[in-house]
């Protein structure tokens, strides 16, 4: 058993609805001077410090004592949209759009996405295994226990089946959460260049049913955008991903309006991403199909755009709203989420109670896990981290500075930066 005790804030998020939308998303169920009790991987007690049961005889307790130590404990991050395998990062596309060039100009001279894949299609499994794993570390040491991981840049089916094995074989090694994601149609590949009626029908006919009869992926996703998938492509795309069993997601609205919104509310897919140039209709739209609106405000800063998603109107029409990073390596190289609150709380105007909720239940939600994750209450898996801060608005509040203290996943802790962890068993 572990014991976790005195901690200033125990954000539960409990006892509320799932998906949160509206004014339920700022209600974070918070315990002031809290406490929770672990048994294996579940949680089965949250309440406060001076309500802890009485201990049964025989049981040893590991203990954790938050006194004096101003922690907050909430539950680990869900990331429900990041595309972590990759060969590096581009660095060079950083340095020109801060010299003014855009994202357009930049893959129109050979950078952006196909960058990316030929870098991927020339490093080795272990090369990118390496980096990923180290990737992981990474997300974890920032209070994120689970993330949605996107293949996209190997775009053919060898390719695209390394990146997906990669995501497999760190699921036996590493103790970061992920759930994968096929992204064949992130791009066209350069050999279709003229071809992209080839391509569409490799991506349908025989890389789609190919995964998934390598149970390699759990859902698809399209970049339905002016130069990458038109609304009829990705609909072709996602209904035969759909028909061999994927659940559906989408990159929609990204640089301007497609219908990939409406699109995804018309096949019923899990979740839309983006989302930037969506207007009153799309977001009609998301409401009645109960698509989760994941919102990514770390891509539209990084890339000096003005224009985000709009946020307070999802959230005022009741659509489910989710965070995430989009970590990749162009467009938001961060897979820290805390900055990702920041920038909810001061490009979308939402507040530090929604930003959490749609970091933790709402992201867990938008990747069909909401029934063990995103939450602190009984019987929910134990991925807990507290972070260094005794008020759960500091976390935007005191941006650029990682505050996770102690990540633990499924009840083991797996990141400590406390001196003195434990008081031992006892």
């Amino acid at each position: 058993m572990l014991l976790i005790k005195n901690i200033s804030q125990v954000i539960t998020l409990s006892k509320g609805p799932v998906p949160r939308v509206g004014n339920s998303m700022s209600d974070l169920g918070i315990i002031e001077n809290g406490a929770l009790l672990v048994h294996g991987e579940r949680i089965v007690w949250v309440g406060p410090t001076k309500d802890i049961p009485v201990r049964e005889p025989g049981i040893r307790y590991q203990t954790f004592d938050g006194i004096g130590l101003d922690l907050i404990a909430m539950p680990g991050f869900v990331d429900s949209h990041t595309h972590p395998v990759f060969a590096g990062p581009r660095i060079d596309e950083f340095d020109l759009r801060c010299q003014g060039k855009d994202y357009g100009e930049i893959a129109a001279e050979g950078g952006g996405v196909l960058k990316s894949v030929r870098a991927f299609r020339a490093a080795t499994f272990e090369q990118l295994l390496d980096r990923t794993e180290r990737c992981f570390r990474q997300f974890l040491n920032h209070g994120t226990t689970t993330i949605e991981g996107k293949s996209g840049y190997g775009l053919s089916l060898e390719e695209e089946m390394k990146s997906l094995r990669i995501l497999a074989s760190l699921k036996e090694r590493n103790k970061l959460e992920v759930v994968p994601t096929f992204f064949g149609a992130h791009a066209i590949p350069e050999e279709h260049a003229h071809s992209r009626e080839e391509y569409v029908r490799s991506l349908t006919q025989i890389m789609i049913p190919r995964i998934a009869q390598e149970g390699l992926a759990q859902f698809c996703d399209v970049f339905c955008e002016e130069g990458y998938f038109s609304v009829e492509e990705a609909r072709s795309i996602l209904g035969a991903a759909k028909a061999a069993g994927f659940g559906l997601r989408i990159h929609a609205d990204v640089l301007s309006r497609t219908g990939g919104a409406k699109l995804a509310a018309e096949l019923g897919a899990r979740s839309a991403g983006h989302l930037r140039w969506i207007h009153d209709a799309d977001i009609e739209a998301l409401k009645q199909s109960g698509v989760t609106a994941v919102l990514l405000p770390g891509t539209a800063f990084n890339l000096g755009l003005e224009r985000h998603a709009p946020a307070r109107q999802l959230i005022a029409a009741g659509v489910p709203v989710a965070l995430a990073t989009d970590f990749n390596p162009g467009t938001c190289h961060t897979m820290n989420m805390q900055i990702i609150l920041a920038l909810a709380c001061h490009r979308l105007q939402m507040s530090p109670a929604e930003s959490i909720t749609a970091a933790t239940i709402n992201g867990a939600y938008a990747l069909g896990l909401a029934d063990r994750l995103g939450t602190l209450e009984e019987g929910k898996q134990a991925d807990i981290v507290m972070m260094a801060v005794p008020d759960y608005r500091e976390l935007p509040y005191s941006f650029g500075i990682n505050h996770c203290a102690v990540a633990i996943k499924r009840g083991t802790i797996v990141i400590n930066l406390l001196e003195q962890p434990y008081r031992g068993p006892a």
